[in-house]
């Protein structure tokens, strides 16, 4: 059901040849890239026509529009059942404490008398958030990536998914109710590199974004990748992972749970196991069986994600050279079930999120810890943040001197500017001065 890699004996190779060791799945965006480049040009010369179009023959659904109208947002909020109501609207409460605090606040440093530097923190005008609708509806990847626009100062916002054929074209009830509760109202039914193209060049009905985030598959992050450069992403997310440290106090029904957890999102899901207990692997091993036999989506795709390249248990000597083996790896989610969990996460230093002991699995940061669950993949948390308000803010440096100020260092102005052979920049410095530098006191 699950490969097993064993790395005990030997000592642990170093940086890159770590990573290759383990487990990893083949998702190549370079390739996927020529193929969305044609569509991603469709749209620019063609705008909702080449949306409609691609909604037929991709989603099966004829549209008479893209946007979605308010009154099937109302409808979607009316109608979602009262329950998923009631844990939407704490998942987006819950959010809003943990993002709210992230905010940035403008600071001055005073470098010399009469001489300031201002950061100062403005959010994006526009971004365009996707919010995938494949083989699930993840109303839960609305409300992670509008909380934090929303709490960034995004003044303005707009959401795509894809077009559901078994409702009318519309997208899932769901994503649309989870727009409502969140009052993002400009939605559209557009899925796939369609969708980003759409927020990148703009289209007759949707005005082009600054930036595009969420989640979506191989054809959404190679469309990220094409834009990149004209409008900002957050990541180029690859199928979803799941690392747990654990050790022989970890409890291997709860382990193999998480793992399959992860595992029902994609046939190409990684689900690893890092441990220094035989005894521990092989117990989860075979929880996994009945496990695996009493849940939905066996076949098509926890049963190839747990039996796929991506997924495996490592073997390793100790708890030292576990934390290599989960920081070379650098794992979307990361559980830390063993002894002193706390202790050990505070020693992680590359993962997307850190689950601490038994009672913080990864689907509770999927939903109501107050976290991000956009978090960066295939490796990228070495590099990479999840998503956040800072995601949505850009720093801009306001630089303040008087006449005293910029007179005390104009000489070593002029210096780096001749010995960078760039005479010009230290003449705008020599014309403010009658063309003599002062030299410092």
């Amino acid at each position: 059901m699950i490969s097993r890699i064993d790395l005990r004996g030997d000592a642990l190779p170093e940086g890159g040849a770590l990573r290759d060791l383990l487990p990893r799945a083949d998702f190549d965006v370079e390739a996927a890239l020529e193929k969305v480049r044609p569509i991603c040009e469709d749209v620019h010369h063609r705008g909702d026509a080449a949306l409609i179009a691609y909604a037929k023959r991709f989603d099966g659904v004829a549209l008479g529009r893209v946007r979605v109208p308010a009154e099937a947002l109302a409808d979607a909020l009316e109608q979602l059942d009262p329950a998923v109501r009631a844990s939407l609207e704490e998942s987006i409460r819950r959010a809003r404490i943990v993002h709210r605090a992230q905010r940035r606040t403008s600071h001055t440093t005073q470098v010399v008398p009469g001489g300031s530097v201002t950061e100062k923190w403005v959010p994006v005008d526009r971004v365009g958030l996707y919010a995938p609708g494949g083989r699930s509806v993840y109303p839960s990847s609305v409300v992670m990536n509008a909380v934090p626009a929303q709490e960034a100062g995004v003044a303005s916002i707009a959401l795509a998914s894809p077009p559901q054929k078994d409702f009318g074209g519309l997208p899932h009830p769901t994503i649309l109710a989870a727009c409502a509760l969140l009052g993002v109202d400009e939605v559209y039914a557009a899925g796939g590199a369609q969708a980003v193209a759409m927020f990148a060049y703009g289209t007759e009905s949707c005005p082009p974004a600054n930036m595009v985030t969420g989640p979506g598959n191989i054809w959404v992050a190679a469309a990220k990748r094409y834009f990149t450069g004209r409008i900002g992403i957050d990541t180029e997310a690859g199928p979803t992972e799941i690392a747990v440290l654990a050790d022989d106090t970890a409890d291997p029904v709860h382990i193999a749970a998480d793992l399959i957890s992860q595992a029902e999102h994609d046939p190409l899901a990684a689900a690893v196991l890092v441990t220094d207990s035989v005894a521990l692997a092989d117990a989860v091993v075979k929880e996994l069986e009945p496990q695996v036999a009493a849940t939905k989506h066996i076949e098509e795709r926890i049963a190839p994600a747990l039996a796929g390249r991506q997924s495996a248990v490592v073997l390793v000597d100790g708890l030292e050279e576990g934390l290599r083996v989960v920081d070379a790896y650098g794992a979307e989610h990361l559980e830390i079930q063993t002894a002193d969990a706390a202790a050990v996460a505070d020693r992680v230093r590359n993962a997307g999120a850190v689950f601490v002991g038994p009672w913080s699995p990864v689907s509770l940061g999927d939903y109501c810890a107050g976290s991000n669950h956009v978090l960066p993949t295939g490796g990228c948390a070495c590099h990479s943040s999840g998503l956040s308000v800072q995601s949505f803010l850009r720093g801009i440096h306001i630089v303040d001197y008087t006449r005293e100020a910029l007179a005390e260092v104009a000489h070593h102005v002029v210096t780096l500017a001749d010995a960078e052979d760039l005479p010009a920049h230290g003449a705008a410095v020599k014309a403010r001065f009658g063309w003599k530098v002062p030299q410092s006191k």
